[in-house]
C-alpha cells in the first residue's frame, strides 16, 4: 500500500479544507514547492496534489505551481482537481505530472478517461462522496449517483485506480471510512486509493489490514492500493517516515501497491 502525502493548492498556497468546505480553510504553507521537497526528503515516493481552485472553476489556476513542484522533486506527482478535458489533462502531463485524477468530468463524460488511457496516459478516477453519494464540482454538487455504481462504469475504461474520498471525514482526523472502503473493494477489481480521515498511525494500521478474500484459488487477498494523508502530516501527528515505517510493520508494502504512480 502506497503512501500519498497530499498538497492541496488554493491561491498558490498549501491549504487544507475541513469536510470539503471552502469556507473552513487552514493555510499550512506559502510554498507548496518547499512542502513537496520536505515530503520527498522524509521518504515519500509519490506526491498527491489537488488544485482546489480548478476543482471549483475548471480553470488551471495553479498550473505554474504544479509545474514547479514537478520540476523540484524526483518522485512521481499525481494531480487532481478541475481536469475536465483532454487538453487540460495534456497540459498537466506536459508540465511533468505522472498521473491525473479525473472526478467531475469522469461522471459527465466517461469517454474522457478511456480516451486518455488509450493515448497511453496514466489516469485515475476520483470518487468524492458524502456517504455513498458521489459529489462533483469541488465537492459542491451532489449527484445522486452511488459510489459503487460509478466504480462499475470504469471497470473497463483503462483507469489505473479509483481515488476514493469520504468528504465528511476529509480534514477531520476522525478516522477513515473502513466500512465503505471494504464494501467498495469487494465490488470492484480496480485498485483503490483511500482518502479522508487519517489522523493517527493506528488509522494507517487499520487501512493496511483492510482486505477481501480471493474469489478463486489462483488469486490472493485484495487490499487497498494506497492512502492519501494530509492534515495529520501538517499538524505533526506523525511524519512521512513514521507513516512508511508503520505501513511496513502492519504488513503493507508501501513501495509496490497496485495503483501507484511509478
Amino acid at each position: 500500500m502506497k503512501l500519498f502525502p497530499a498538497i492541496d493548492l488554493r491561491n498558490g498556497k498549501c491549504v487544507r479544507l475541513y469536510q470539503g468546505d471552502y469556507d473552513q480553510q487552514t493555510v499550512y504553507s506559502d510554498s507548496p514547492v518547499d512542502q513537496a521537497l520536505t515530503f520527498q526528503s522524509e521518504g515519500a515516493e509519490v506526491i498527491h496534489v489537488v488544485d482546489l481552485d480548478a476543482a471549483l472553476t475548471g480553470e488551471p489556476t495553479n498550473a505554474e505551481v504544479i509545474a514547479a513542484i514537478c520540476q523540484a522533486v524526483d518522485v512521481p506527482v499525481q494531480v487532481g482537481g478541475g481536469v475536465r478535458s483532454e487538453s487540460a489533462a495534456e497540459a498537466l502531463f506536459a508540465r511533468g505530472v505522472r498521473r491525473v485524477v479525473i472526478g467531475t468530468a469522469a461522471l459527465e463524460r466517461p469517454e474522457l478517461v478511456t480516451n486518455l488511457a488509450d493515448a497511453g496516459h496514466s489516469v485515475a478516477v476520483g470518487l468524492d462522496a458524502y456517504g455513498d453519494e458521489v459529489a462533483t464540482h469541488g465537492w459542491t454538487k451532489r449527484t445522486g449517483v452511488k459510489v459503487g455504481e460509478m466504480a462499475d462504469r470504469f471497470a473497463q475504461s483503462g483507469a489505473e485506480a479509483l481515488v476514493v474520498t469520504e468528504i465528511s471525514r476529509d480534514g477531520t482526523l476522525a478516522g477513515p471510512d473502513v466500512e465503505g472502503l471494504t464494501a467498495l473493494l469487494a465490488s470492484t477489481n480496480l485498485p483503490i486509493v483511500a482518502s479522508g480521515g487519517v489522523g493517527q498511525l493506528s488509522d494507517l494500521q487499520i487501512l493496511a489490514q483492510v482486505s477481501i478474500p480471493p474469489s478463486s484459488d489462483d488469486e490472493s487477498r485484495r487490499s487497498l492500493a494506497g492512502v492519501i494523508v494530509g492534515r495529520a502530516l501538517y499538524e505533526q501527528a506523525f511524519t512521512v517516515e513514521e507513516a512508511l515505517e508503520c505501513l511496513v510493520a502492519a504488513g503493507a508494502n508501501p513501495e509496490a501497491g497496485q495503483g501507484g504512480s511509478d
